[in-house]
Formats: C-alpha cells, sequence, structure tokens
C-alpha cells in the first residue's frame, strides 16, 4: 500500500433539509455514502461521522413554546418575586427563554423579576463593560454590586461589539413586554440574589451545580437552573429530561428547539448502517457547539451543555497522543530528513518502551475525544448556510507510522 501522505481531513457533507419525523439515520448513511462517490473518496475503518445536534433535535421534533415555558415556570415557583441570575448575552439562546420566564412570572399577577448579570462579561465571554473601564472606575468585580442607576453613571450605554446590542435595555424591556417588574442587578457572587428574593432560577450553563449549592446551603427556598425547566412535557410540547433548556435556540418569535433528547440508538444505527452497507467500522456521534474561544470578542463558543450529548464507544476517553517534537529536538536531534522520519517510525513500531514514554510523558493537554472531534466539526459545518450538517473527519486516529 503506498503510503499516506494526508492525515486529518474534516469535510462537512450535504444533507437534504432535515424535517420531524425524517428518518434521520438512513439520510446521514445515504449522504455520506453518496458524497464518497461523487467527490472520489471511500470510508475507512475509525472514520468519525458527526450530526450536528440541531437537526438531530429538528427530526425528533424537540420543540416547546414560551406559553410551555411560562405554565413550567408558573408550577414551579408560583407568585412573587423570581431571582433571574447569570444568564448569557443572547438574543437567540436566552431571550427567547426569558420571555417564557417573564410570562410564568407576570401570570400571578403580581410578579416581579430581580436581573442579575455578571460583569464585565457572562459565562462565554459576551462582554457588558470591558475591563479596563471596570479597572478605571475601582470597581472589583468579584465583591462589588451595582445596581442599575450606578452601572448606567460608571459606565454608561454601551453595546456588545458584534450584535451592536445594549443587552441590559434589551433584556429589561423584554420582561416588562411580558408584563413583569423587572430590577436589574450587577454581581458576581450567588448568594448576592438573596438580598433580594429567596426564589431563584440560576441560568448558567458549566457551573450551574456549584451555584445551586451555594444558593442552598445559603438558605434560598426555590432554586432551580435551566436545566431543571421543561424536563417533561407542557401540553403535548417536546422537553429534555437531561438538560431542560439548556442547549436551546430560538425556532420562531414564540417557539424553541430543545436540545436534542435520548440519541444514542442514532449514532448505533448510522454506525450499523455503515458497516453493513461497506464493512468499515465507524464512529458516530452527535456535536453541538464546539469548545473554542475567539481570540478578539473573547467569546468561548460553548453554550450547549456538552459537546457531544451522543457517541459510540470508540470515541470515549482522551488521545493517545505522543509528543514527536520532543523526540526530534531531544534523542534525535542529531538526525534529519528521511533519517530522522525513520528513526521515529521504527521506534514507535518496536514499542521501543524508554522512548514512548518520554514522549508520553511529555504529552498533549489531556481532552475528550468527542470535545476535541466536536469542535473541529463545529468549525467545519459552520453557523451559516453551508448546508453540511453532517461532517466526515477522516485520518483522526492514524499516527506517524500509518
Amino acid at each position: 500500500m503506498a503510503e499516506r501522505r494526508v492525515g486529518t481531513v474534516s469535510r462537512g457533507i450535504r444533507c437534504p433539509i432535515i424535517r420531524q419525523g425524517d428518518d434521520l439515520a438512513k439520510i446521514v448513511t445515504n449522504s455520506v455514502l453518496e458524497a464518497a462517490e461523487a467527490e472520489g473518496f471511500e470510508l475507512r475503518d475509525r472514520d468519525v461521522i458527526s450530526i450536528t445536534e440541531s437537526v438531530v433535535a429538528r427530526s425528533q421534533g424537540n420543540y416547546c413554546t414560551v406559553d410551555d415555558i411560562a405554565a413550567d415556570m408558573q408550577a414551579k415557583f408560583g407568585a412573587g418575586t423570581i431571582g433571574v441570575i447569570f444568564p448569557i448575552l443572547s438574543r437567540n439562546r436566552f431571550a427567547i427563554c426569558l420571555k417564557g420566564i417573564a410570562l410564568g412570572a407576570a401570570a400571578s399577577g403580581n410578579g416581579k423579576i430581580v436581573l442579575m448579570l455578571s460583569y464585565p462579561s457572562d459565562e462565554v465571554g459576551n462582554e457588558l463593560v470591558s475591563i479596563d473601564k471596570i479597572d478605571e472606575a475601582g470597581i472589583n468585580p468579584y465583591s462589588d454590586v451595582l445596581d442599575l442607576a450606578k452601572y448606567r453613571e460608571l459606565f454608561g450605554y454601551g453595546v456588545h461589539e458584534f450584535t451592536g446590542v445594549d443587552y441590559v435595555a434589551y433584556y429589561s424591556d423584554l420582561i416588562k413586554e411580558c408584563g413583569c417588574d423587572v430590577e436589574i442587578v450587577f454581581a458576581n457572587r450567588a448568594k448576592t440574589i438573596l438580598d433580594y428574593t429567596k426564589n431563584v432560577i440560576t441560568c448558567d450553563i458549566h457551573t450551574r451545580a456549584r451555584t445551586k449549592r451555594i444558593l442552598k446551603e445559603a438558605g434560598a427556598e426555590k432554586v432551580f437552573g435551566l436545566d431543571d425547566i421543561m424536563t417533561q412535557p407542557v401540553n403535548g410540547s417536546g422537553c429534555n429530561e437531561r438538560y431542560g433548556l439548556l442547549g436551546s435556540n430560538k425556532a420562531t418569535e414564540t417557539q424553541v428547539k430543545l436540545f436534542p433528547r435520548e440519541c444514542k440508538p442514532l449514532v448505533l444505527a448510522i454506525q450499523a448502517e455503515i458497516l453493513e452497507k461497506t464493512g468499515k467500522h465507524v464512529e458516530v456521534m452527535v456535536y453541538g457547539d464546539g469548545a473554542f474561544k475567539d481570540p478578539k470578542g473573547k467569546i468561548w463558543e460553548l453554550a450547549d451543555p456538552v459537546v457531544s450529548p451522543a457517541f459510540t464507544d470508540g470515541l470515549i476517553g482522551t488521545p493517545n497522543e505522543l509528543k514527536l517534537k520532543y523526540l526530534a529536538d531531544n534523542d534525535f536531534a542529531h538526525l534529519s530528513g528521511e533519517e530522522l522520519k525513520n528513526a521515529i517510525s521504527e521506534s514507535i513500531k518496536a514499542k521501543d518502551k524508554d522512548l514512548v514514554g518520554k514522549m508520553a510523558s511529555e504529552g498533549t493537554t489531556p481532552r475528550q475525544l468527542t470535545d476535541l472531534i466536536g469542535s473541529l466539526c463545529d468549525l467545519t459545518s459552520g453557523s451559516g448556510d453551508k448546508g453540511t450538517p453532517v461532517v466526515l473527519v477522516q485520518g483522526y486516529f492514524d499516527n506517524y507510522t500509518n
């Protein structure tokens, strides 16, 4: 077999528009095989087929409305003031959920929301105010609590760098439009909200378990997270038993697409169909936001609760990667070109324990395979109109000897 000259390849696979009730396993399998035939490549063992969570949720019909959210909020909180803390700043991700939360609070007739925003930025890096302005004002964001008047006095009416939205005003107006009173607070300590109300919904994503624990230990009476809202159907709606509203996206002005429900059967079905049709054992995963950071805007893309909600067993664990450059700069520093390549390759093939041990000890930062591959797929598929909700990754598990 000829020496392989290409390492990892990521291909966006075009698919038909997915609708509720579609046989997604069949569509994904056929789309990948048709692309391989049309573009002249072949599937190999340990290729990875990844499907974006959005089309999985769509095929499941996993939607709810703002009225469904309102009904669930009303059932959990009843009347009175509700603290809504640590939301991300997003029209697509959170504003539609906030609308349902506010409608639920307003249903009691005397509802009020105390909206507590973290500053200078939200959990995923969206900036309310620059850290330079915080420093200039002599504010300590770890301890200082600001009301709206003080915030405006110090920082004015800033807008988001990319969206041009003043999220403080946007969220405040949205709550009022739902018939609910609102008070805005800026703080980074979860317990601060208990000075205003003992009933709290915490909207952070990756720190939610700690926030809930802190609130309960500090005397909160009712504490829920976004992952506790819409965990069961409301009036025949969709739901997500594990993540609730986390990972949801705006579908229409009144409808939310939830994170997909149990989808392990889907990845196993695709794996089985590919094996039956090609004889190749591929891995399959569903992916959401990748875990990468925009260096200019300082925004983390990871607004989903996990990168991958379901994957086949071959994607469990972390990469078995070795620092080739460590050997090149140390044990084989006197070699170059083909001589260097052959020396390293033969050492790996011969399982030279001393050399492999050195490379492993200088190994890469341990990260989950699904987080790494999911990030690659998210970058490949993008969030626009590429029409490639399926991504085929080849050669990811190759090493220097392949």
